[in-house]
């Protein structure tokens, strides 16, 4: 039983960590360090005798907290994701798979989990992405009433 996990299906490098999530999370941070350096430059640089209101100020470190605990929020998800499809990927081995086109049948011997796809390679070494109108089930064994070998 094997079940590769991989990012993405187009990738060419196997490093895992370059995740839409990450990317995101790394730019909002710069974003928010960017943030924090104007609102105290904003701070310093301000009129004495007409400072900035200091709703205004919680106001935008809020939203920055928000956009924040967003992108972390989809980071979580992002594994979650990740999870559920190898687990969903380990009750395909050993079952009949039917490409769409139905040109290719065979038994899944393992699937490769990519960020946007599964791909199920059959013991017979076919890949088959499992999408749409793919068919997989209970693999199909022989009907013990009907005897070829019987002595009519």
């Amino acid at each position: 039983m094997a079940v590769d996990g991989v990012t993405s299906a187009t990738s060419t490098t196997s490093t895992a960590s370059n995740s839409s999530a990450s990317s995101a999370s790394a730019a909002a941070s710069l974003d928010y360090d960017s943030f924090l350096k104007l609102l105290i430059a904003q701070m310093q640089n301000q009129d004495p005798t007409d400072p900035m209101d200091a709703s205004e100020q919680i106001a935008q470190l809020a939203t920055f907290s928000q956009v924040e605990q967003t992108i972390q929020t989809n980071a979580n998800l992002e594994t979650l994701i990740t999870g559920n499809a190898l687990t969903n990927a380990t009750n395909y081995i050993g079952q009949t798979i039917t490409s769409a086109d139905e040109s290719i049948t065979g038994v899944i011997e393992s699937v490769r989990v990519y960020s946007d796809t599964m791909v199920a390679t059959t013991t017979a070494g076919d890949e088959i992405p499992i999408t749409v109108g793919v068919r997989v089930g209970e693999p199909s064994t022989p009907d013990p009433d009907t005897d070829t070998n019987s002595d009519a």
